[in-house]
Protein backbone atom coordinates (compact mmCIF):
# COMPACT_ATOMS: atom_id res chain seq x y z
CA UNK A 1 0.00 0.00 0.00
CA UNK A 2 2.69 2.19 0.35
CA UNK A 3 3.04 3.23 -3.01
CA UNK A 4 -0.54 3.85 -3.24
CA UNK A 5 -0.29 8.06 -3.94
CA UNK A 6 -4.49 8.23 -4.60
CA UNK A 7 -7.94 6.36 -4.92
CA UNK A 8 -7.08 5.92 -8.78
CA UNK A 9 -4.22 4.18 -7.60
CA UNK A 10 -6.37 1.74 -5.16
CA UNK A 11 -8.97 1.00 -8.30
CA UNK A 12 -6.27 0.00 -10.76
CA UNK A 13 -5.00 -2.74 -8.03
CA UNK A 14 -8.17 -3.49 -7.01
CA UNK A 15 -9.36 -4.36 -10.53
CA UNK A 16 -6.40 -6.29 -10.97
CA UNK A 17 -6.94 -8.39 -8.20
CA UNK A 18 -11.08 -8.84 -7.81
CA UNK A 19 -13.11 -11.07 -9.78
CA UNK A 20 -14.58 -8.63 -12.59
CA UNK A 21 -18.11 -9.80 -11.90
CA UNK A 22 -17.68 -8.32 -8.33
CA UNK A 23 -15.33 -4.71 -9.29
CA UNK A 24 -18.11 -4.52 -11.82
CA UNK A 25 -20.48 -4.56 -9.01
CA UNK A 26 -19.20 -2.16 -7.64
CA UNK A 27 -17.75 0.05 -10.44
CA UNK A 28 -20.78 0.46 -12.33
CA UNK A 29 -23.76 2.48 -12.83
CA UNK A 30 -27.49 1.94 -13.93
CA UNK A 31 -28.69 2.02 -17.53
CA UNK A 32 -26.05 4.36 -19.94
CA UNK A 33 -24.31 6.02 -16.44
CA UNK A 34 -25.13 9.27 -17.14
CA UNK A 35 -25.43 10.14 -13.32
CA UNK A 36 -22.87 8.01 -12.86
CA UNK A 37 -20.50 10.71 -15.08
CA UNK A 38 -22.20 13.40 -13.91
CA UNK A 39 -21.30 13.04 -10.34
CA UNK A 40 -17.87 13.20 -11.22
CA UNK A 41 -18.00 15.85 -13.69
CA UNK A 42 -19.19 18.54 -11.51
CA UNK A 43 -17.62 17.90 -9.51
CA UNK A 44 -14.26 18.49 -11.17
CA UNK A 45 -15.58 21.33 -12.50
CA UNK A 46 -15.83 22.92 -8.98
CA UNK A 47 -12.34 24.79 -9.04
CA UNK A 48 -10.54 26.07 -5.57
CA UNK A 49 -9.28 29.39 -4.77
CA UNK A 50 -5.97 29.12 -3.84
CA UNK A 51 -4.85 31.46 -0.88
CA UNK A 52 -1.34 32.66 0.22
CA UNK A 53 0.60 34.05 2.80
CA UNK A 54 -1.80 32.64 5.73
CA UNK A 55 -0.24 30.77 8.53
CA UNK A 56 -1.62 27.67 8.27
CA UNK A 57 1.09 25.40 10.28
CA UNK A 58 -1.64 24.19 12.91
CA UNK A 59 -4.70 22.33 10.75
CA UNK A 60 -7.38 20.77 12.43
CA UNK A 61 -9.60 18.25 9.78
CA UNK A 62 -11.16 16.75 12.85
CA UNK A 63 -15.28 17.70 13.14
CA UNK A 64 -18.68 16.15 14.60
CA UNK A 65 -21.29 13.83 12.90
CA UNK A 66 -24.21 13.84 15.03
CA UNK A 67 -22.89 15.32 17.94
CA UNK A 68 -20.13 12.55 17.60
CA UNK A 69 -15.94 13.72 17.59
CA UNK A 70 -14.89 12.45 14.08
CA UNK A 71 -10.70 12.82 12.33
CA UNK A 72 -11.74 14.37 9.27
CA UNK A 73 -15.63 15.02 7.72
CA UNK A 74 -16.25 11.55 6.21
CA UNK A 75 -17.56 7.94 7.00
CA UNK A 76 -17.79 4.92 4.82
CA UNK A 77 -20.92 4.43 3.20
CA UNK A 78 -22.95 1.27 3.15
CA UNK A 79 -21.73 -1.06 0.57
CA UNK A 80 -23.66 -4.08 -0.40
CA UNK A 81 -21.46 -7.37 -1.20
CA UNK A 82 -18.10 -6.16 0.73
CA UNK A 83 -17.08 -9.54 1.50
CA UNK A 84 -16.79 -10.83 -2.27
CA UNK A 85 -14.53 -7.88 -2.91
CA UNK A 86 -11.94 -9.41 -0.16
CA UNK A 87 -12.95 -11.97 2.57
CA UNK A 88 -14.65 -10.68 5.47
CA UNK A 89 -14.58 -7.73 3.99
CA UNK A 90 -16.96 -5.60 5.99
CA UNK A 91 -15.31 -6.61 9.66
CA UNK A 92 -11.95 -5.29 8.00
CA UNK A 93 -13.75 -2.21 6.49
CA UNK A 94 -14.92 -1.34 9.64
CA UNK A 95 -11.99 -2.19 11.73
CA UNK A 96 -10.07 0.22 9.51
CA UNK A 97 -12.85 2.84 10.35
CA UNK A 98 -12.53 2.86 13.56
CA UNK A 99 -9.09 2.87 13.38
CA UNK A 100 -9.32 6.15 12.08
CA UNK A 101 -11.80 7.92 13.77
CA UNK A 102 -14.86 8.00 10.98
CA UNK A 103 -18.11 6.06 11.27
CA UNK A 104 -18.37 2.79 9.59
CA UNK A 105 -21.82 2.06 7.62
CA UNK A 106 -22.79 -1.31 7.31
CA UNK A 107 -25.01 -2.64 4.47
CA UNK A 108 -28.55 -4.86 4.80
CA UNK A 109 -26.59 -6.83 1.89
CA UNK A 110 -23.45 -7.40 3.22
CA UNK A 111 -21.72 -10.65 3.34
CA UNK A 112 -20.46 -10.52 6.99
CA UNK A 113 -23.54 -10.42 9.18
CA UNK A 114 -23.90 -7.62 11.98
CA UNK A 115 -23.37 -9.86 14.42
CA UNK A 116 -20.15 -10.88 12.68
CA UNK A 117 -18.73 -6.95 12.70
CA UNK A 118 -20.09 -6.35 16.24
CA UNK A 119 -18.25 -9.46 17.37
CA UNK A 120 -15.04 -8.68 15.68
CA UNK A 121 -15.03 -5.11 15.93
CA UNK A 122 -16.54 -4.41 19.48
CA UNK A 123 -17.45 -0.90 18.28
CA UNK A 124 -20.58 0.80 17.61
CA UNK A 125 -21.17 1.44 13.74
CA UNK A 126 -23.95 2.56 11.58
CA UNK A 127 -26.36 0.05 10.21
CA UNK A 128 -28.07 0.75 6.38
CA UNK A 129 -31.37 -0.44 6.47
CA UNK A 130 -34.08 -1.38 3.05
CA UNK A 131 -37.57 -1.03 4.18
CA UNK A 132 -38.63 -4.40 2.50
CA UNK A 133 -42.35 -5.56 2.04
CA UNK A 134 -41.70 -8.47 4.58
CA UNK A 135 -42.02 -5.75 8.02
CA UNK A 136 -41.63 -8.48 9.88
CA UNK A 137 -38.25 -9.20 8.57
CA UNK A 138 -37.63 -5.01 8.83
CA UNK A 139 -38.47 -5.08 12.30
CA UNK A 140 -36.18 -7.88 12.95
CA UNK A 141 -33.03 -6.56 11.25
CA UNK A 142 -34.15 -3.20 13.29
CA UNK A 143 -33.97 -5.35 17.23
CA UNK A 144 -30.41 -6.84 15.76
CA UNK A 145 -29.06 -3.55 15.09
CA UNK A 146 -30.46 -2.28 18.34
CA UNK A 147 -28.84 -5.44 19.87
CA UNK A 148 -25.52 -4.66 17.74
CA UNK A 149 -25.76 -1.39 19.43
CA UNK A 150 -25.45 0.20 16.27
CA UNK A 151 -25.18 3.94 16.62
CA UNK A 152 -27.33 4.76 13.75
CA UNK A 153 -29.57 4.04 11.79
CA UNK A 154 -29.29 4.81 7.84
CA UNK A 155 -32.66 4.47 5.81
CA UNK A 156 -32.30 4.33 2.21
CA UNK A 157 -35.12 5.65 0.51
CA UNK A 158 -34.38 5.39 -2.96
CA UNK A 159 -34.41 2.03 -3.96
CA UNK A 160 -37.94 1.04 -4.02
CA UNK A 161 -37.75 -0.54 -7.73
CA UNK A 162 -34.21 -1.57 -9.08
CA UNK A 163 -32.54 0.01 -11.75
CA UNK A 164 -30.76 -1.91 -13.90
CA UNK A 165 -26.78 -2.25 -13.97
CA UNK A 166 -26.17 -3.80 -17.66
CA UNK A 167 -22.64 -5.04 -15.90
CA UNK A 168 -24.54 -7.03 -13.26
CA UNK A 169 -26.81 -8.94 -16.30
CA UNK A 170 -23.81 -9.54 -18.71
CA UNK A 171 -21.79 -10.83 -15.88
CA UNK A 172 -24.55 -12.79 -14.37
CA UNK A 173 -24.06 -11.48 -10.62
CA UNK A 174 -24.73 -14.05 -7.87
CA UNK A 175 -23.38 -14.66 -4.80
CA UNK A 176 -21.54 -16.93 -4.03
CA UNK A 177 -20.22 -16.78 -7.90
CA UNK A 178 -22.13 -19.41 -10.17
CA UNK A 179 -19.57 -21.86 -11.60
CA UNK A 180 -19.71 -20.84 -15.10
CA UNK A 181 -16.86 -21.39 -17.46
CA UNK A 182 -16.17 -17.76 -17.37
CA UNK A 183 -16.29 -17.49 -14.21
CA UNK A 184 -14.17 -19.75 -12.60
CA UNK A 185 -11.48 -18.49 -15.41
CA UNK A 186 -11.69 -15.18 -13.61
CA UNK A 187 -11.42 -16.35 -10.42
CA UNK A 188 -8.64 -18.71 -11.43
CA UNK A 189 -6.55 -16.03 -12.50
CA UNK A 190 -7.19 -14.35 -9.32
CA UNK A 191 -5.31 -17.00 -6.86
CA UNK A 192 -4.98 -14.81 -3.80
CA UNK A 193 -8.84 -13.78 -4.16
CA UNK A 194 -9.89 -17.34 -4.15
CA UNK A 195 -7.56 -18.43 -0.90
CA UNK A 196 -8.55 -15.79 1.11
CA UNK A 197 -12.45 -16.83 0.35
CA UNK A 198 -11.71 -20.44 1.08
CA UNK A 199 -11.40 -19.43 4.95
CA UNK A 200 -14.12 -16.30 4.77
CA UNK A 201 -17.15 -16.43 7.65
CA UNK A 202 -19.69 -16.66 5.01
CA UNK A 203 -20.24 -16.43 1.21
CA UNK A 204 -23.79 -15.68 1.19
CA UNK A 205 -26.00 -12.33 2.52
CA UNK A 206 -25.21 -12.72 6.01
CA UNK A 207 -28.18 -10.38 7.43
CA UNK A 208 -30.77 -12.61 5.64
CA UNK A 209 -29.02 -16.43 6.92
CA UNK A 210 -32.03 -18.11 8.72
CA UNK A 211 -34.62 -16.13 6.95
CA UNK A 212 -34.85 -17.27 3.52
CA UNK A 213 -36.46 -20.53 2.78
CA UNK A 214 -33.79 -22.35 0.71
CA UNK A 215 -31.17 -20.07 0.89
CA UNK A 216 -28.50 -22.56 0.38
CA UNK A 217 -30.00 -21.99 -3.26
CA UNK A 218 -28.11 -19.22 -5.04
CA UNK A 219 -31.75 -19.02 -7.11
CA UNK A 220 -33.60 -18.80 -3.92
CA UNK A 221 -31.92 -15.55 -2.23
CA UNK A 222 -31.78 -13.87 -5.57
CA UNK A 223 -35.58 -14.45 -6.30
CA UNK A 224 -36.44 -13.33 -2.42
CA UNK A 225 -34.36 -10.32 -3.16
CA UNK A 226 -35.72 -9.03 -6.09
CA UNK A 227 -39.34 -9.83 -4.75
CA UNK A 228 -38.47 -7.73 -1.39
CA UNK A 229 -37.90 -4.08 -3.36
CA UNK A 230 -41.18 -2.84 -2.04
CA UNK A 231 -42.83 0.19 -4.50
CA UNK A 232 -45.33 1.31 -1.87
CA UNK A 233 -43.06 2.64 0.20
CA UNK A 234 -43.83 6.14 1.68
CA UNK A 235 -43.29 8.52 4.00
CA UNK A 236 -45.67 6.74 6.48
CA UNK A 237 -42.64 3.65 7.07
CA UNK A 238 -40.33 6.50 7.94
CA UNK A 239 -42.59 7.56 10.54
CA UNK A 240 -42.95 3.28 11.46
CA UNK A 241 -39.38 3.29 11.24
CA UNK A 242 -39.09 5.75 13.73
CA UNK A 243 -41.10 4.76 16.05
CA UNK A 244 -39.45 1.64 16.46
CA UNK A 245 -35.43 3.01 16.40
CA UNK A 246 -34.99 5.09 19.59
CA UNK A 247 -31.50 6.17 18.22
CA UNK A 248 -29.94 8.67 15.90
CA UNK A 249 -31.51 8.24 11.89
CA UNK A 250 -30.36 9.44 8.47
CA UNK A 251 -32.41 9.54 5.95
CA UNK A 252 -30.07 8.66 2.59
CA UNK A 253 -31.40 9.19 -0.95
CA UNK A 254 -32.38 12.49 -1.07
CA UNK A 255 -31.95 14.47 -4.09
CA UNK A 256 -34.02 17.62 -4.43
CA UNK A 257 -35.70 20.36 -1.95
CA UNK A 258 -39.35 18.77 -1.60
CA UNK A 259 -38.14 15.94 -0.45
CA UNK A 260 -35.70 17.23 1.92
CA UNK A 261 -38.63 19.29 3.70
CA UNK A 262 -40.14 16.41 4.13
CA UNK A 263 -37.27 14.40 5.56
CA UNK A 264 -36.92 17.24 7.95
CA UNK A 265 -40.44 17.00 9.17
CA UNK A 266 -40.01 13.07 10.24
CA UNK A 267 -37.59 13.69 13.05
CA UNK A 268 -34.69 11.94 10.86
CA UNK A 269 -31.44 13.38 12.43
CA UNK A 270 -29.43 14.32 8.80
CA UNK A 271 -29.85 13.39 5.62
CA UNK A 272 -27.91 11.78 3.10
CA UNK A 273 -27.57 14.29 -0.18
CA UNK A 274 -27.15 11.29 -2.64
CA UNK A 275 -28.63 9.47 -6.19
CA UNK A 276 -26.99 6.25 -5.02
CA UNK A 277 -23.91 6.79 -6.71
CA UNK A 278 -25.87 6.81 -10.19
CA UNK A 279 -26.53 3.20 -9.74
CA UNK A 280 -30.64 4.35 -9.74
CA UNK A 281 -32.55 6.59 -11.50
CA UNK A 282 -30.23 7.59 -14.66
CA UNK A 283 -30.69 11.02 -15.85
CA UNK A 284 -31.00 12.48 -12.63
CA UNK A 285 -28.71 15.36 -11.58
CA UNK A 286 -25.41 14.93 -9.89
CA UNK A 287 -25.40 15.23 -6.20
CA UNK A 288 -23.33 18.15 -5.83
CA UNK A 289 -25.77 20.46 -8.30
CA UNK A 290 -28.23 19.49 -5.56
CA UNK A 291 -26.74 20.08 -2.28
CA UNK A 292 -26.18 23.89 -2.11
CA UNK A 293 -29.89 24.25 -3.15
CA UNK A 294 -30.63 21.83 -0.27
CA UNK A 295 -28.78 23.46 2.25
CA UNK A 296 -29.82 26.80 1.49
CA UNK A 297 -33.67 25.14 2.02
CA UNK A 298 -33.10 23.33 5.01
CA UNK A 299 -29.89 23.04 5.98
CA UNK A 300 -29.88 25.19 9.26
CA UNK A 301 -32.87 22.76 10.38
CA UNK A 302 -30.61 19.27 9.53
CA UNK A 303 -27.98 17.72 9.72
CA UNK A 304 -26.75 17.53 6.12
CA UNK A 305 -24.21 14.58 4.61
CA UNK A 306 -23.06 13.89 0.69
CA UNK A 307 -22.32 11.20 -1.15
CA UNK A 308 -21.37 10.61 -5.06
CA UNK A 309 -18.62 10.59 -6.56
CA UNK A 310 -16.22 11.55 -3.95
CA UNK A 311 -12.37 10.24 -4.86
CA UNK A 312 -10.08 13.01 -3.06
CA UNK A 313 -9.86 15.41 -0.21
CA UNK A 314 -10.67 18.40 -2.63
CA UNK A 315 -13.98 16.69 -3.21
CA UNK A 316 -14.50 16.56 0.34
CA UNK A 317 -13.34 20.50 0.79
CA UNK A 318 -16.13 20.95 -2.55
CA UNK A 319 -18.75 19.23 -1.06
CA UNK A 320 -18.65 21.08 2.94
CA UNK A 321 -17.74 24.30 1.20
CA UNK A 322 -21.18 23.78 -0.18
CA UNK A 323 -23.14 22.98 3.12
CA UNK A 324 -22.34 19.15 3.66
CA UNK A 325 -21.53 18.55 7.54
CA UNK A 326 -19.27 15.09 6.21
CA UNK A 327 -18.93 13.42 3.18
CA UNK A 328 -20.08 9.54 2.51
CA UNK A 329 -17.12 7.51 0.49
CA UNK A 330 -18.46 4.46 -0.85
CA UNK A 331 -16.63 3.18 -4.25
CA UNK A 332 -12.95 5.29 -2.64
CA UNK A 333 -13.09 2.86 -0.06
CA UNK A 334 -13.95 -0.22 -2.13
CA UNK A 335 -11.21 0.11 -4.49
CA UNK A 336 -8.93 0.45 -1.15
CA UNK A 337 -10.82 -3.22 0.06
CA UNK A 338 -10.50 -4.68 -3.43
CA UNK A 339 -6.72 -3.55 -3.43
CA UNK A 340 -5.57 -4.38 0.04
CA UNK A 341 -8.15 -5.54 2.37
CA UNK A 342 -7.93 -3.85 5.51
CA UNK A 343 -4.78 -2.15 4.89
CA UNK A 344 -6.35 -0.89 1.73
CA UNK A 345 -8.95 0.92 3.54
CA UNK A 346 -6.69 2.31 5.70
CA UNK A 347 -4.72 3.32 3.02
CA UNK A 348 -7.88 4.79 1.34
CA UNK A 349 -8.60 6.56 4.43
CA UNK A 350 -5.10 8.15 4.87
CA UNK A 351 -5.38 9.45 1.12
CA UNK A 352 -8.20 11.62 1.81
CA UNK A 353 -7.08 12.76 5.14
CA UNK A 354 -3.81 14.05 3.68
CA UNK A 355 -5.50 15.70 0.28
CA UNK A 356 -8.14 17.14 2.97
CA UNK A 357 -5.25 18.73 5.30
CA UNK A 358 -2.99 19.82 1.76
CA UNK A 359 -6.14 21.76 0.19
CA UNK A 360 -7.26 22.73 3.70
CA UNK A 361 -3.44 24.60 3.89
CA UNK A 362 -3.47 25.97 0.35
CA UNK A 363 -6.89 27.49 0.38
CA UNK A 364 -5.69 29.24 3.91
CA UNK A 365 -8.11 27.10 5.87
CA UNK A 366 -7.47 26.11 9.42
CA UNK A 367 -9.95 23.96 10.40
CA UNK A 368 -13.06 22.30 9.00
CA UNK A 369 -15.45 25.32 10.65
CA UNK A 370 -13.43 27.53 7.98
CA UNK A 371 -14.67 25.81 4.93
CA UNK A 372 -17.27 27.56 2.89
CA UNK A 373 -17.93 29.15 0.25
CA UNK A 374 -15.16 31.35 0.51
CA UNK A 375 -12.71 28.72 -0.78
CA UNK A 376 -14.43 27.78 -4.11
CA UNK A 377 -13.93 30.71 -6.93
Amino acid sequence: MANMTCIEDLRHAARRRVPRVFFDYAEAGSYAEQTLRANRADLERITLKQRVLVDVEHRDTATTILGERVSLPVALAPIGLGGMQWADGEILACRAAKAAGIPYTMSTMSICSMEDVAQAVGKPFWFQLYVMKDRGFVRALVERALAARCSALVLTVDLQVLGQRHADVRNGLSVPPALKPRTILDIASRPGWAARMLSAKRWTFGNLAGHVKGEGSIKAVADWVSHQFDATLSWSDVDWIRSIWPGKLILKGILNVDDARSARKTGADAIVVSNHGGRQLDGAPSTISMLPKIAEAVGSEIELLFDGGVRSGQDVVRAVALGARACLVGRAYVYGLGAGGEAGVAAAIEILRKELSVTMALTGTRSVAEIDGRVLN
